[in-house]
């Protein structure tokens, strides 16, 4: 990371991108602060959104018997 962007960040500039935040609080030694927010598995409502676009189960039509 550049020290014009760790400024910038000290700043509150708006600016500056999220990836950067993530790379410093990992270089501070926070770890990964943002793993819960990107983990596909406790997102309630992304699992609720995705099971709704699973496919239903379709039956062809039945056919008449012909005299």
């Amino acid at each position: 990371m550049s020290k014009s962007t760790w400024l910038r960040m000290e700043k509150g500039d708006p600016t500056v991108g999220f990836g950067a935040y993530a790379q410093a609080q990992f270089a501070l030694g926070f770890g990964t602060p943002f793993e819960e927010l990107i983990d596909q598995s406790v997102d309630e409502q992304g699992l609720l959104l995705s099971a709704a676009d699973v496919p239903r189960r379709v039956t062809s039509p039945r056919k008449r018997n012909q005299i």
